[in-house]
């Protein structure tokens, strides 16, 4: 009893440590490792390496990360390929002569990119590139402009193919196709309730996103740039998630597809460089080994945790706030929002999601339902102040005439769009698991 008691004394220590290291500045990766190690230390002695070996070949093992590169390849690719320029000349055609026309073209481009990548961050930062100096140049709203890129950005948290979801299915071990197919009506009503707000707000205040000047063109001229905009990018997200919803391929080979795809596809916009590809390659090996690093620590900052007892602690702890069903789930998602203040997505997901599952299983959660409330509650962490990374990565872009102070208030509003997507799924679960079963059992 007392080794029982004085393993879960050790467990409770693991966190605030995890903590006290990553507000010193350690990198999160190096963070869960030096954790683990001296965690460890007390279980195994001299034996720790061996031990925490065991989490590298664990890592090694896992055939769904293999999917990992080659979708941080494709969205490389594409960040060079010049289908961010095309797809907003596209979404201006049609959406530009309305109130916050360039606002609503930046959300509409910016969730066809998220389900061509699934790279959280890059959106924001091609988009941003792009759309703030246009906007800017018509007279937007600071705040509505800061809003919509972080908001548009934050779509590569929630749009399929998602790596959010890829990591949480390889932690899980949960269905990747199942997984997406989950989060895609989600993220489509978060995508109109953002565009829902753009529009409403430019309706009662027009100075905020005036309506672009008409620009007479011909409709064919209007239908072919709407063809080499928009059709290969929608050729690009059918040919992955669509294989990957139907069965038909599996996730890596589904961005090993994709990959490919890109390629091509900037080499039809005459994009084609060694230098393009070798360029995407290097950032391709660092985000990659990024991710893995911080896979790796994370499998055996969760390993020595569970060996202390950690898990056994923490079902206690949740089980005796006598909470039901419903109840449960919000503490667990405050967790997982609280967590995403301090840790990136990989890190929260990984640390978070092995102390859950017991937990999850025991109060009979459905697992399909909870995994798409954390990747909401994931990417509403992510937008909001003030630790806010969509809100760091904007200000890396962002010219010096856009202040902090616009940046939080724009995106307020889309937080709110976020928490209501939130409130929306809890209330009616069939927004969620309605599709992964009706793709097993058909429609």
């Amino acid at each position: 009893m007392s080794e029982l008691l004085s393993g879960e004394v050790w467990a409770g220590l693991m966190f605030p440590a995890l903590f006290l290291l990553i507000l010193a500045g350690i990198p999160i990766a190096f963070a869960l490792l030096g954790c683990a190690f001296l965690f460890g230390l007390p279980l195994y002695g001299d034996k720790i390496g061996l031990q925490l070996y065991a989490g590298i070949t664990q890592t090694a093992s896992n055939f769904l990360l293999s999917a990992v590169p080659p979708f941080v390849f494709m969205g490389c690719v594409l960040e060079r390929s010049g289908i961010a320029e095309r797809l907003f000349q596209a979404m201006l055609l049609w959406l530009g002569r309305l109130p916050g026309g360039l606002a609503l073209a930046t959300v509409a481009m910016a969730a066809v990119i998220a389900a061509s990548t699934g790279i959280v961050g890059a959106v924001e930062v091609v988009i941003g590139v792009m759309a703030i100096p246009v906007m800017l140049r018509r007279g937007y709203d600071k705040a509505l402009i800061s809003g919509t890129i972080c908001a548009g950005g934050s779509l590569g948290t929630m749009i399929p193919p998602s790596l959010v979801v890829v990591i949480y299915a390889s932690v899980a071990n949960q269905s990747v196709g199942q997984l997406l197919a989950a989060v895609l009506l989600p993220g489509l009503l978060m995508v109109a309730l953002f565009l829902g707000w753009i529009l409403g707000l430019c309706l009662l205040r027009p100075e905020a996103g005036p309506p672009a000047p008409p620009e007479p063109m011909p409709l064919a001229r209007k239908l072919l740039l709407t063809a080499t905009g928009l059709v290969p990018a929608a050729l690009l997200v059918v040919a992955v998630l669509g294989a990957i919803l139907a069965g038909v391929a599996s996730p890596t080979e589904a961005a090993s597809v994709g990959a490919v795809g890109a390629v091509l596809l900037t080499a039809l916009y005459r994009r084609l460089s060694l230098r393009v590809i070798l360029d995407s390659l290097e950032r391709t090996l660092l985000i990659n080994a990024m991710i893995l690093l911080i896979v790796v620590g994370g499998s055996m900052f969760a390993g020595v945790f569970r060996v202390h007892g950690g898990h056994q602690l923490v079902a206690e702890l949740v089980v005796g706030t006598g909470l039901p069903q419903l109840g449960i789930v919000l503490l667990l998602l405050a967790v997982v929002f609280l967590a995403g203040f301090i840790l990136d997505w990989v890190s929260t997901v990984l640390i978070c999601l092995p102390i859950f599952l017991p937990i999850l299983a025991q109060a009979k959660v459905d697992p399909i339902w909870f995994a798409t409330l954390v990747v909401i509650v994931i990417q509403t962490s992510y937008l909001t102040p003030p630790m806010a990374p969509s809100i760091f990565y904007l200000r890396s872009i962002a010219p010096p005439e856009i202040g902090y102070g616009h940046m939080v208030r724009g995106v307020i509003p889309f937080v709110a769009a976020q928490l209501l997507t939130l409130a929306l799924v809890l209330a009616f679960p069939a927004l969620a698991t309605w599709l992964p079963k009706a793709l097993v059992t058909g429609f």
